[in-house]
């Protein structure tokens, strides 16, 4: 009976409507690559391995305090009295301090469109740094190819793009960039269907999926209690037998290429994970370099072009102190210190510094090497303890001169003099020149 029998015979059953189904794939690869949609951030943030890589990536920069310095006179000086400085590594005025704007930016740069950071101006002086969730930017674009313009909408407020500390990776417009869901979506996704999948195996306790034989014709009734004693059997571990009836046997489904090897597949989608974030857990050197340091070189420059007043670009720039990071265990750290203090390389109030140790006066003196030879960098003078004299580098001369000193000093007014006699000599003989 039809539709038509339907409409025409008000006591006729509705015929059944018959919906297609999707087919479920059990194979995650596959799995990952029949579906279209990118996979978010939330999903990937789910992986371990994927929120360890970027919770130690983000921490370590986000640790590293920022510091300003300016040329003068040829010489790098440290600004330590700038309202820019105690934002990037205190109270930026957010609600947010400065480690977890840090941090959420660097985080946004590895996963999203950018991190950015509004910066709030009175004049040409910085009020606060404001993050903002790269989801409520809106980019809109002049589409030329060489003079590119843009701006930004953050919930329908328009904004010029030197009112942002943006942060961008694989960036091509420098408006916003390409986060590695987007870039490598289907690795991670596969990861993600992975863990989808082990997460499916402990629910049902392990059991395998499989289909029933049956040697005659089952009755609904009979069908329908083997589906409700199978669901209580995958549902929960309190079920764990199922009773078939003579002429009933169990057919275990032929199992995946993930599920036999399932742990290779983890650790190659591990080993994988680590490639895309250049992590590399036992050579932190390599894993500073390729993963922190770039991000770093990155974070620099965009603060030197959007904090920096147009004056300051020709002698400012702002600069991580990774020493925080690289810092070594204190034995390691002593003996390079002392290696310096020998080759000249940092005195010793340089070297307390480093240790937020106090200044104590005299220490400031670098050996410049030749037996005791002292150097004082305050006072600019050379000071040799066994004979006693003091050299000033600024007239070349000295205050007390040794007798060897004399002695050269003597043969050399020797010579001066026995070569005018000669010149003298040789011009009286007619053979001089017009020299």
């Amino acid at each position: 009976m039809g539709w038509f029998d339907y409409f025409w015979k008000r006591d006729a059953t509705p015929p059944e409507v018959v919906q297609e189904e999707t087919p479920i794939v059990d194979d995650v690869l596959l799995q990952a690559l029949l579906n279209g949609e990118t996979i978010t951030r939330e999903k990937v943030m789910t992986l371990p391995s994927v929120n360890g890589a970027v919770d130690f990536i983000s921490n370590c920069i986000a640790s590293m305090p920022v510091k300003l310095y300016k040329y003068k006179d040829g010489k790098v000086e440290e600004v330590e009295k700038d309202d820019r400085v105690k934002m990037l590594n205190g109270d930026t005025g957010d609600t947010l301090d400065a480690f977890q704007m840090k941090k959420a930016m660097v985080s946004d740069f590895l996963l999203g469109k950018g991190g950015y950071c509004y910066i709030r101006r009175n004049r040409n002086d910085v009020t606060g740094l404001f993050y903002v969730e790269d989801r409520y930017i809106e980019i809109m674009k002049v589409y030329e190819p060489i003079f590119k313009q843009y701006t930004l909408l953050v919930m329908g407020a328009e904004y010029k793009p030197w009112q942002f500390i943006k942060l961008l990776r694989n960036t091509k417009d420098g408006a916003s960039g390409v986060g590695l869901t987007v870039e490598v979506s289907k690795a991670l996704e596969t990861a993600y269907q992975t863990l989808l999948y082990q997460l499916g195996m402990v629910s049902t306790g392990g059991n395998k999926k499989g289909f029933l034989k049956s040697q005659r014709k089952l009755a609904q009734d009979e069908i329908n209690t083997l589906k409700k004693a199978w669901a209580n059997l995958y549902a929960n571990n309190n079920e764990n037998v199922v009773v078939l009836n003579n002429g009933l046997e169990f057919q275990e489904a032929s199992n995946s290429a993930v599920e036999t090897q399932l742990n290779e597949s983890k650790k190659t989608l591990q080993d994988e994970i680590n490639s895309l974030f250049h992590l590399y857990p036992d050579d932190f050197e390599r894993t500073f370099k390729e993963a922190i340091y770039p991000i770093v070189k990155a974070f620099e420059t965009a603060l030197n072009r959007d904090l920096l007043l147009e004056k300051e670009k020709k002698n400012h720039f702002f600069e991580f102190d990774v020493k925080e990071i690289v810092r070594v265990s204190i034995k390691e750290r002593y003996e390079a210190y002392k290696l310096a203090k020998e080759t000249g390389f940092m005195t010793l109030n340089e070297i307390r510094r480093r240790e937020n140790m106090p200044f104590i006066e005299g220490l400031d003196v670098v050996n410049v090497g030749l037996g005791a030879v002292l150097y004082d960098t305050n006072k600019h003078v050379y000071y040799t303890p066994n004979t006693d004299t003091i050299g000033d580098i600024g007239d070349g001369g000295s205050e007390e001169q040794t007798e060897e000193e004399k002695q050269e000093e003597l043969k050399k007014t020797q010579d001066m003099l026995l070569g005018h006699e000669l010149a003298k000599e040789f011009d009286e003989s007619g053979n001089s020149s017009d020299a």
